[in-house]
């Protein structure tokens, strides 16, 4: 058994003001980078609380958006890891015309987030499909021996939403909660299966 944790990234303006990013490459702001700070000394509690070496041992990687990169390099130089590895395949949703919008206006244009069709938008679908094969390749280009060591994946909201959907048959996460920037989901494998490790860190 393996275990994957991963991780919003922190904030950025855009979330603070509500706006879809997307793939449009937003950077952190100090709330972000503050937030990326605490998700480091989460991470080094939540990994040693087993294993005593486990935060020394473990590999970061991250989606190449700056957003999740930056919160990734800070994570690493806080538990002294390497430098992580960019996978395109861990970016955010691609929201066509949607990005850059604030919430209100999306809404008005296409109605409820789950019920939305929008222009140019990847689908859920295959938004999950490509989460959860760039995690079957990161598992794999980490594993030494055969062995995996825990991976943290620093990634995006709507993608984390499809490996926790995909990980619990999608009775979680619940409609209209929301993924907070920063915060930790945490998962183990065992011969190929997807389990959440409840509680799921989530804002109303």
């Amino acid at each position: 058994m393996s275990s994957l944790i991963l991780v919003r990234h922190g904030e950025t303006d855009w979330n603070r003001a509500g706006r879809i990013q997307g793939l449009t490459d937003i950077p952190l702001n100090d709330t972000g980078r503050a937030q990326a700070r605490e998700a480091a000394e989460q991470l080094r509690t939540e990994l040693t609380s087993t294993i005593p070496d486990a935060a020394e041992s473990a590999v970061i990687v991250s989606s190449d958006l700056q957003r999740a990169s930056e919160t990734a390099d800070i994570i690493a130089a806080a538990l002294g890891l390497a430098t992580p590895r960019r996978y395109p395949g861990l970016r955010e949703r691609a929201y066509g015309e949607a990005e850059g919008l604030v919430t209100a206006e999306f809404q008005r244009r296409w109605g409820h987030w789950h019920i939305a069709d929008v222009p140019g938008a990847e689908t859920r679908a295959d938004l999950r499909a490509r989460a959860t094969a760039t995690l079957v390749r990161a598992r794999q280009d980490a594993s030494v021996d055969g062995t995996v060591p825990p991976l943290i994946a620093v990634a995006h909201g709507a993608l984390i939403r499809e490996v926790i959907g995909h990980a619990t048959d999608d009775r979680l996460p619940e409609p209209g909660i929301r993924l907070p920037n920063g915060s930790l989901h945490r998962f183990e494998i065992e011969g190929g299966a997807l389990r959440l490790v409840l509680p799921v860190d989530v804002t109303p």
